[in-house]
C-alpha cells in the first residue's frame, strides 16, 4: 500500500477514475470523490497529502474548499479546470493551490506535476529521527536503540526496518520491500525473508513469536507499531509528521463552503 494518500475531487466520472488508476499504477492510495459534499467528508476524517481539485464543480465554490485546505498546510493541491485565461489561473494559485492544469491535459504531463508536487512534500516533511518507545531509528546517523541499547544493522537490515517503519502499519509485498529499501539491487525478492529473520533477531523481545515486524499472509510483511505504543509512550519524530498534524486540524466550516 502507498505511503502517499491522494485525493481526487472531479466531477467527470471518466476523468475522475483516469486519474485513479494512473495514480494507483504509480503506488499512491486514490481517494475519489465526485463532489464538494464528498469532499467535506473525506477531509474532515482526514487530510490527503495532495489534492486534485476540479475548478468547475456545480455544488458549490471548489476555491473556498481550496483556501481552506491551504490555511491548514496539510495537503499539496493541484488545481484542475477548463478555465485556461491568466485571470482564472492566478486566481486559483492566489486561493492556495500549489499548480494549476488546465484542460484537456496528457497523462504524462498530469502524472509529472504530481511527481513535482510529491517531491516537494518529502523534502519538506522527511524526519530526522523517530521515536517508537523502545524502538529509536536515527536516520541522520542510521542508528538504531532497541530497550536502551544500541543494535548493530546492517546497512541492508536498516533500509529494511525504515522502510516498515514508513509504511505506518500497512503490509508490503516482499516485492515492494525489495525495491523499496534496496532500488539498485538485483535480487530474489525471497532475500527479504532472511533479512527480516535476521532483523527479527536483533530487535524483537521473542524472535520465535515475532510482534513488531508481522507476516501477513499472502502479501508479506507489516511493521506493528502498536505493539510498542501498548508498553511505551506514542512514537514521535523530531519534526512535525503528518499523522500528528492531521489530529489538529480543525473541522471543515460546511456552511461557508456551501454558501
Amino acid at each position: 500500500m502507498s505511503l502517499i494518500y491522494t485525493a481526487i475531487v472531479e466531477g467527470n466520472p471518466h476523468l475522475r477514475s483516469l486519474l485513479g488508476w494512473h495514480l494507483q499504477q504509480a503506488g499512491y492510495t486514490a481517494q475519489q470523490c465526485a463532489n464538494l459534499q464528498q469532499a467535506r467528508s473525506v477531509f474532515n476524517r482526514r487530510q490527503p497529502t495532495l489534492v486534485i481539485l476540479d475548478a468547475d464543480l456545480s455544488d458549490g465554490d471548489p476555491l473556498e474548499l481550496c483556501r481552506w485546505l491551504h490555511q491548514q498546510r496539510q495537503s499539496m493541491i493541484l488545481i484542475l479546470s477548463a478555465r485556461n485565461t491568466e485571470k482564472d489561473i492566478v486566481k486559483g494559485l492566489s486561493a492556495g493551490a500549489d499548480d494549476y492544469l488546465t484542460k484537456p491535459f496528457g497523462m504524462q504531463e498530469f502524472m509529472a506535476r504530481v511527481e513535482a508536487l510529491i517531491r516537494r512534500v518529502r523534502v519538506a516533511s522527511a524526519p530526522l529521527f523517530l521515536d517508537y518507545g523502545d524502538l529509536k531509528i536515527d536516520l541522520v546517523q542510521r542508528r538504531v536503540q532497541f530497550q536502551g541499547h544500541f543494535v548493530d544493522l546492517t546497512p541492508q537490515e536498516f533500509s529494511l526496518l525504515y522502510v516498515l517503519a514508513q509504511a505506518e502499519g500497512n503490509p508490503l509485498s516482499r516485492a515492494e520491500l525489495l525495491q523499496r529499501a534496496w532500488p539498485e539491487a538485483i535480487d530474489n525478492p525471497r532475500t527479504i525473508d532472511t533479512h527480516v529473520l535476521s532483523l527479527r533477531k536483533k530487535i524483537e523481545t521473542d524472535p520465535r513469536q515475532p510482534s513488531l515486524i508481522q507476516t501477513v499472509r499472502n502479501v508479506g510483511y507489516r511493521f506493528n507499531s502498536e505493539v510498542i505504543k501498548e508498553s511505551s509512550a506514542s512514537p514521535t519524530t523530531s519534526t512535525t509528521t503528518q499523522s500528528a498534524k492531521i489530529a489538529a486540524v480543525e473541522p471543515i466550516n460546511i456552511k461557508k463552503l456551501s454558501s
